[in-house]
């Protein structure tokens, strides 16, 4: 018994510590650490076109490291939606920041957020967004924690747990939010256990403070307290807490 209570030590030490602790002191050595977050840059990154070049429906899903220390071990996703001939394209965040947590079109498309550069996370063009627009709709709608005050930093429900709802309401988005998502294994909808979105995983959290999941699209996750290293075959990977992806990219498919 020793021995294996040693052994997880080790590996906590070693998996979740040492990469969390490369991070911030990354973080803290570079100039993040001293800007101002209230002035940082919130303008597009350039990589969305201009709506009227690109007549086309667009889904995007971005992530970008989050604001002040809390960029060491955590980043922030939206989701990005233009129907086909639509003259602008439509921006929703989930924010502890606003009257009602979900916010739509408060900051550019593809903004960096507070000074940070979005990473795309799934991308679809054409035909097959334009099928999928209405259910994305359908989801936020549905989405249960929309009320003044439901927002939580930690462990959840926060802008990580609105787009995986979106992401388990439609199915046919083949995407897996970054292991550095933290609070997008919250059960947001008081459902501890459940199968994965695309039927071919199971998910267990415990309140969102620690879990696991394994699955096709996921690959195996080991989540304690927020922070997860996730070992992805599908798409060859390793995500480390705080470092992030090293591997194949998530839209490697």
């Amino acid at each position: 018994m020793r021995r294996v209570v040693t052994l997880l030590l080790w590996f906590f030490l070693i998996a979740f510590a040492l990469p969390i602790g490369i991070s911030a002191a990354l973080y803290y050595s570079g100039n993040e650490a001293k800007a101002d977050w209230r002035t940082a840059d919130r303008t597009s990154a350039g990589l969305l076109e201009t709506p009227l070049l690109h007549s086309d429906a667009v889904i995007r899903i971005y992530a970008a490291r989050t604001v002040r220390w809390r960029s060491v071990f955590a980043v922030h996703c939206w989701l990005v939606y233009k129907a086909k001939g639509a003259s602008a394209y439509t921006r929703y965040d989930y924010t502890a920041w606003t009257e009602l947590p979900v916010r739509m079109n408060g900051y550019a498309p593809d903004g960096r957020w507070f000074g940070r550069e979005p990473e795309t996370v799934y991308a679809l063009d054409g035909a097959a967004a334009e099928r999928l627009i209405p259910k994305i709709e359908d989801a936020i709608r549905a989405y249960p924690l929309s009320a003044a005050g439901d927002y939580r930093a930690w462990p959840g429900p926060n802008s990580n747990t609105f787009i995986q709802a979106i992401l388990d309401a439609v199915p046919e988005i083949d995407a897996t939010l970054p292991a550095l998502a933290i609070g997008k294994d919250h059960p947001y909808d008081g459902k501890w256990l459940r199968v994965t979105a695309d039927g071919l995983g199971l998910r267990l959290s415990l309140a969102g403070y620690a879990g696991v999941t394994l699955g096709w699209r996921e690959g195996l996750a080991v989540d304690i307290g927020g922070a997860a290293i996730r070992v992805d075959v599908r798409r060859p990977a390793i995500e480390l807490p705080g470092l992030g992806r090293f591997g194949m990219g998530l839209q490697a498919l």
